[in-house]
């Protein structure tokens, strides 16, 4: 489910940018497919994971908020006319890192365990070790 979670932010981070740049989508189109590719991803969880209803809740909040200020922080970067990739790319982790600890706060540890087995665990490995080099850049200098 992590590998969709990635995929979605992917997407959508794409589709802010591109959006903001050149789209003949309303703000009101955009955001419809906004919530709608949230939306999905709750229920590709629930239906996975055998959520309760108040998990329900939960995951779709955290989805939302996260995915929309990783969103408006791209299109923050966009507007500067940054360029570099790893800046996106640590903006991304920084979201992404947040979603997953907060997922582990609703989920069971049985959930969770179901869930770092769908690719969560290796995304994480993957986040943890791009910080580790960036660090390692950062004090080298």
């Amino acid at each position: 489910m992590k590998k969709y979670l990635l995929i979605l932010a992917i997407c959508l981070a794409a589709g802010s940018v591109n959006a903001l740049a050149q789209d003949n989508k309303t703000p009101e189109q955009r955001e419809k497919e906004f919530y709608e590719a949230v939306q999905k991803q709750v229920e590709n969880l629930e239906e996975s994971l055998k959520l309760e209803d108040w998990q329900v809740f939960y995951v779709d909040s955290i989805l939302t908020h996260d995915y929309k200020a990783m969103q408006d922080e791209f299109a923050e970067m966009s507007a500067a006319k940054m360029s570099n990739s790893d800046l996106f790319y640590d903006v991304q982790d920084k979201w992404m890192e947040r979603i997953y600890q907060s997922l582990q706060k609703v989920f069971t540890p049985e959930q969770w365990a179901q869930y770092q087995k769908t690719g969560a665990a290796r995304d994480k490995k993957a986040r943890d070790k791009r910080a580790a080099k960036k660090n390692a850049n950062t004090g080298k200098k």
